[in-house]
């Protein structure tokens, strides 16, 4: 989802809120707050261990004719260039997928052995 279409939402919802009726004005700030923090939990930027260095993990969601998707990315900075890529309609998959797809790609390189690649991937 790109930056504008989150700002619009959350502009439409905050407009709502603060033109509802006093009484409903308390239960629309709720469903905004909880709006947001579903929006914003969308989003991943961490950091992981892979085989002693450190590596660096993102998500972000898409739209692709009409569906929410997820865009993974894995890479570390100091050890390699490889990069990790995985685009999925899982936000909870993207993540492994993303990592498969880094550690194939070392082990094709041949910066990791077999054994590595098999046990960082079954782990």
């Amino acid at each position: 989802m790109r930056v504008s279409v989150l700002a619009s939402l959350v502009l439409a919802v905050s407009l709502v809120a603060l033109f509802a009726p006093q009484c409903q004005a308390q239960g629309w700030e709720a469903v905004a707050a909880a709006v947001a923090s579903k929006i914003v939990g969308l989003w991943r930027n961490e950091k992981t261990e892979l085989l002693g260095h450190e590596c660096k993990f993102t998500v972000k969601p898409y739209i692709k004719r009409f569906q929410l998707y997820y865009k993974g990315r894995m890479w570390c900075p100091g050890w390699t260039a490889i990069r990790g890529e995985a685009r999925t309609r899982s936000h909870s998959g993207v993540a492994g997928r993303t990592a498969q797809d880094f550690v194939r790609k070392a082990f094709q390189k041949g910066l990791i052995s077999q054994q590595e690649a098999n046990q960082w991937l079954n782990s």
